[in-house]
């Protein structure tokens, strides 16, 4: 496979956001809402919404992730875990939270940052319906990193690179080696958000990434695989764009464990 595979999924990704995103005005309230191809927790388009307001542009998600969230029985105020992750997500994509809406600002220049952060909070936050309803023992980011130090992997984690497009990429951890560098991102689920921004955002930083550091730059997705059926798809489209993949009730054969080494 030449070098020529990542450009040309940049392109496609690109021009399937172009195509697949929907700009809709309220000439009486002044807000623009943006209609996204990524689905929601109920398989229904992610809307976010934009409003020009003295010279600063607001994107808000007008209250829906948390109340989506709520429909799903993951109630905030009954987890202090997810309460800490909450309050995570919200530091890492400089998100804040005023009356359950999630809403974040800056000039033009920043938008395309911002819609970026917004859209993988509520992305984020999203997957928390995904844990158990009642109690919540530990995150799967968190079981990563237990399996990390388990191993003796020097790692770092929330690494934050910028891509050639300007905007800025956050991954759960990153390995260094002398001759290759690995950023990795932890799924708990496996969705049409998710992949493709973790695939856009490797695919995005790896130029610069390895014009600077001198080294291959891969990308690496572990997997929570556990009493779970994963659709085949989404795998497959992470192998076909050359990620490697670690299940995690793999996750000791010596084989994942080789794909950790960097």
């Amino acid at each position: 496979m030449n070098d020529n595979w990542i450009n040309n999924s940049i392109a496609e990704y690109y021009n399937w956001l172009r195509d697949k995103t929907q700009v809709l005005k309220d000439e009486q309230t002044g807000w623009y809402t943006i209609t996204t191809p990524f689905l929601g927790l109920f398989n229904d388009n992610i809307e976010i919404y934009a409003k020009l307001n003295n010279g600063r542009i607001i994107l808000s998600d007008d209250r829906q992730t948390l109340s989506n969230l709520k429909l799903t029985g993951s109630s905030l105020t009954q987890s202090s875990k997810r309460k800490e992750w909450l309050d995570m997500i919200l530091l890492n994509y400089d998100i804040t939270l005023n009356n359950n809406e999630l809403q974040t600002e800056g000039n033009e220049k920043d938008f395309n940052q911002k819609k970026h952060n917004l859209l993988c909070a509520i992305s984020e936050i999203s997957d928390m319906a995904m844990l158990a309803k009642h109690t919540v023992s530990s995150l799967f980011r968190e079981d990563v990193k237990a399996f990390f130090d388990e191993q003796n992997i020097i790692h770092t984690p929330q690494f934050i690179a910028k891509g050639n497009t300007g905007i800025e990429f956050i991954f759960d951890f990153q390995i260094a080696g002398r001759e290759k560098e690995v950023v990795i991102k932890s799924f708990n689920s496996l969705n049409k958000m998710n992949v493709p921004t973790f695939l856009f955002g490797w695919g995005d930083i790896k130029d610069a990434r390895e014009k600077i550091s001198g080294k291959q730059l891969k990308g690496l997705a572990i997997i929570n695989d556990v009493d779970k059926e994963l659709k085949s798809e989404y795998i497959g489209a992470l192998e076909s764009k050359g990620a490697d993949v670690v299940m995690w009730s793999q996750r000791h054969q010596p084989k994942m464990l080789e794909k950790l080494i960097a």
